[in-house]
């Protein structure tokens, strides 16, 4: 009796020793030993890990790029636009939009409405004149420079979009794919235990965690600077308004024009 209780024991302590060992290879350590030992058996897996990989590298180097840009732009978007206004000498106020980097949006639109305001008084009595007069040629150079500059806010945007939108189904075909590979194994070795089956659903599982974790942050990445974008449109369709009606009456929309 007491040796049938000893050999249960050893039996059940054995059972239990595999099974810790059967579940150590779903970890992502042993799925990476698995596809460096014959990259060729795991081609799909190889795959599928690689895209996740790009797809991840490339949300994070537009998430960082966006917010950076979109944080200079808002923290100078109010001084470029009150400095232009309050500068008395609209050639200084051109100038101190020259002044600005290459990548500040407002001061290229009001350069760009500047030039056009420019080219049009010096072709007066051209057939330019007779084809669109001063408002009309204004607001198409405003409309072009606040397409341009809207455009350049939008880059990386579709990435985001993308990679939020398909991440998950990729991973997911590594999951369909490694748990269809532990079927394979059950049929080779007919063995149905924990023991044959771990490696291939621990991969599986790996991989839809990934994708989860690649999609997840660009979904949040892409709704902060959908949102950040709106609001800067906002500020460039505020501002366009104005410079036309500068730049084609003289004056802003409830300003005083200055006595002559």
């Amino acid at each position: 009796m007491l040796q049938e209780i000893l050999l249960t024991v050893a039996t059940a302590a054995g059972g239990a020793a595999d099974n810790a060992s059967a579940l150590s290879k779903m970890g992502f350590s042993h799925m990476m030993a698995e596809l460096m030992r014959d990259p060729a058996e795991f081609f799909v897996q190889w795959v599928v890990f690689i895209m996740l990989v790009v797809m991840s590298f490339g949300s994070w180097w537009y998430t960082i790029v966006n917010a950076i840009k979109n944080a200079v732009i808002s923290k100078r978007a109010d001084t470029v636009v009150r400095t232009f206004w309050e500068t008395p000498n609209a050639q200084d106020a051109i100038r101190f939009m020259e002044e600005q980097p290459a990548n500040e949006p407002f001061s290229k639109i009001a350069l760009d409405c500047a030039q056009a305001a420019a080219h049009h008084q010096r072709h007066e009595g051209s057939r330019l004149v007779d084809a669109l007069n001063r408002s009309e040629f204004i607001d198409r150079a405003l409309r072009q420079a606040v397409t341009r500059e809207s455009a350049k806010l939008e880059n990386g945007m579709t990435w985001l979009a993308t990679v939020g939108a398909t991440a998950p189904f990729v991973g997911l075909l590594g999951t369909v794919w490694g748990i269809y590979g532990a079927l394979i194994r059950i049929g080779a070795t007919g063995q149905a235990s924990i023991d044959a089956v771990a490696g291939p659903v621990g991969e599986a599982l790996i991989m839809t965690a990934i994708g989860l974790f690649v999609a997840i942050p660009a979904v949040l990445a892409y709704n902060a600077f959908n949102r950040a974008n709106r609001n800067t449109y906002a500020k460039f369709d505020t501002f366009a308004h104005d410079l036309h009606d500068f730049f084609a009456t003289g004056s802003r929309v409830g300003e005083v024009p200055a006595k002559r």
